[in-house]
């Protein structure tokens, strides 16, 4: 299983390499874009912070709860931090299982925990201005850990 924070493009063929297996009946794969335009700002950019090893150690534990509530094969997690232009992934999840039900419900799952509880910030940055968002909005780490 792979679980990483990158500084480059994320691609969905790597990851589907990560999951395959010869007893998954299915792979799904989820991956986040910056779009341009978000509660009637015209986004040009996100900027995402993290707690690398942290993020990294819980994207580890987030995969395996969901391991211990379906049946799966393999999973991978990555996110990009700095600078993520318009069309580009920030965050891609990719999930093997025997299953097309199990993978989706997985996918889905792991999706909406790590926008919840894993250590990465975002800021949008838009026309006329900036603003921090989503669920996580407490301070971003005071220094960058690389």
């Amino acid at each position: 299983m792979t679980f990483r924070i990158v500084r480059r493009r994320i691609g969905q063929a790597a990851l589907l390499r990560e999951v395959r297996d010869p007893a998954a009946g299915a792979i799904v794969t989820f991956l986040g874009t910056t779009r341009n335009e978000n509660a009637g700002r015209r986004v040009v950019r996100l900027e995402y912070e993290a707690f690398a090893r942290m993020a990294v150690r819980e994207m580890q534990a987030l995969a395996a709860e969901a391991k211990r509530r379906w049946p799966l094969r393999k999973v991978a997690m990555v996110h990009r931090i700095g600078v993520v232009p318009v069309r580009q992934a920030s965050v891609g999840i990719a999930v093997s299982a025997g299953h097309r039900a199990e993978a989706f419900a997985a996918c889905h799952w792991l999706i909406d925990r790590l926008k919840e509880i894993v250590p990465i910030w975002k800021k949008e940055r838009f026309r006329g201005g900036e603003i921090w968002i989503g669920l996580q909005q407490g301070s971003p780490p005071p220094r960058r850990e690389r």
